[in-house]
């Protein structure tokens, strides 16, 4: 198989189209760094961070989870338990991505590369966590929630504690709906002797955890829309979000995961892009008073 078609591979496996979880979440923390647009430079070297980052994180994942993968009929037919990328090549794809992250951490500013190391073991340590912990999903969370603040960090130099609320809303918001993914493997991980919070406690209670983590992502946006004095726009923004959350929760059931993989992927994604267009028109409309 030729280079080409392995990093075909690889980008599919590791869905970097799901970089728009977390990506408009970090757009977000520079727009309100900047109050406005940042420089075009600073901007593009974000990206290239945000993707570089979260490429290294799911790659690692995947080479990490190899074995795991292989024995959950769910996931056995990724890329390395099908036998399409070998765990060498996974790996090396992984440290490119990690060279590349810290080329644009050194680029951005002094205190973004120095706190570079700690996201890494944030994001590189996720794939160890379902292993002793049920709240692992709390450090999925942190792995995306981290990515307003480091914006933040990327256009100033320095961090505002108000940045942090976003980083828990998202926290709490990522937490939530892994959980509710997580449900479709509880039994396979019961089996397996790997932890989280549908196998430990079970669907319903799996189910009122990921509803009050939700919850709470509401009143944290709230208390970040009083911070950040939003006006309208983000007022109604922060209304799409809870609708939008509640309509996710309405599609499945602990009787009913059918939907599951709808509210996951499609619903988290229109939920960020929606959050980072309502503070993007508030800070326009900002702009104009």
């Amino acid at each position: 198989m030729g280079l080409g078609a392995k990093i075909r591979i690889t980008l599919e496996m590791i869905k970097w189209e799901h970089s728009i979880f977390a990506l408009p979440f970090a757009l977000t923390g520079a727009l309100l760094a900047a109050q406005g647009l940042p420089a075009w430079r600073t901007l593009a070297w974000i990206l290239v961070a945000m993707i570089s980052a979260r490429s290294a994180a799911m790659a690692f994942n995947r080479w990490a989870d190899a074995a795991l993968d292989a024995a959950n009929p769910r996931t056995k037919m990724r890329a390395i338990p099908a036998g399409q990328l070998s765990r060498s090549f996974v790996l090396l794809f992984t440290l490119v991505m990690i060279a590349i992250f810290l080329a644009a951490c050194a680029e951005l500013n002094r205190l973004t590369l120095e706190l570079s190391p700690v996201v890494l073991l944030v994001l590189l340590g996720y794939s160890y966590m379902k292993r002793i912990t049920r709240w692992s999903h709390l450090v999925l969370g942190l792995a995306l929630g981290l990515a307003p603040s480091a914006a933040w960090i990327a256009v100033r130099g320095s961090l505002d504690w108000r940045i942090a609320v976003l980083t828990a809303v998202v926290v709490c918001w990522v937490s939530g709906f892994d959980i509710l993914y997580a449900c479709q493997d509880m039994e396979h991980d019961r089996e397996a002797g790997l932890f989280s919070v549908p196998q430990a406690l079970g669907l319903v209670a799996a189910f009122w955890v990921a509803r009050l983590l939700h919850l709470a992502v509401v009143g944290l946006l709230i208390w970040f829309a009083l911070l950040f004095h939003f006006g309208v726009a983000g007022w109604i923004g922060i209304g799409a979000v809870a609708l939008l959350l509640l309509y996710e929760h309405m599609l499945v059931s602990p009787r009913d995961l059918s939907k599951l993989n709808a509210a996951f992927f499609a619903m988290n994604g229109v939920i960020a892009m929606v959050f980072l267009g309502f503070v993007a028109t508030d800070l326009w409309l900002a702009t104009r008073r």
